[in-house]
């Protein structure tokens, strides 16, 4: 038997549904809009909010992508994945300090996300904290990322372990 909150969370997915498939084929002012649709009808979905931010982060609007993360934060603050997406849109906005809170609170939640770890690992590198970022990027490439995340990432460990690599 389904509870009431699983089948409100199963909505949500529903309700996404399309605008997901237009970000893959990287409609993403067709998704925006979609999304704005489904947000009219229903404010309190997590997904729409996250796949709002997705769609803005991948159109260079990052204010906006940090809002629509920061709301589906509020929403439903055990969200890994818009946890994680914040604190990657704080770390390109400059707000390295809140980068690594965000993702901290990520990483308190799901130990190993690759996302949280990668943004925790780079705004801790950008605060010039070498320690931390070379314990959030090792951790990062034990999670076998991507090959070119991987190699990028390989790289500044070793560049870490030499005493060099700026922050990015």
């Amino acid at each position: 038997m389904t509870s009431p909150r699983e089948a409100r969370d199963a909505a949500h997915w529903d309700a996404v549904d399309e605008a997901t498939e237009l970000l893959r084929e990287g409609a993403y002012e067709a998704a925006l809009t979609r999304l704005r649709d489904v947000l009219q009808s229903d404010p309190h979905n997590p997904y729409a909010y996250y796949f709002t931010g997705v769609g803005l982060w991948e159109l260079s609007q990052l204010e906006p992508a940090r809002d629509a993360f920061r709301a589906a934060v509020a929403i439903s603050p055990g969200y890994v994945g818009a946890r994680a997406s914040l604190a990657a849109v704080l770390h390109k906005l400059g707000d390295h300090r809140g980068a690594v809170r965000e993702g901290e609170s990520a990483l308190r939640i799901s130990p190993e996300s690759p996302d949280a770890l990668y943004a925790v690992g780079q705004a801790a590198l950008a605060l010039g904290d070498r320690d931390a970022a070379a314990h959030y990027l090792e951790r990062f490439v034990r999670t076998k990322p991507e090959y070119e995340v991987g190699v990028e990432v390989a790289e500044t460990l070793e560049l870490l372990r030499q005493g060099g690599a700026a922050p990015p």
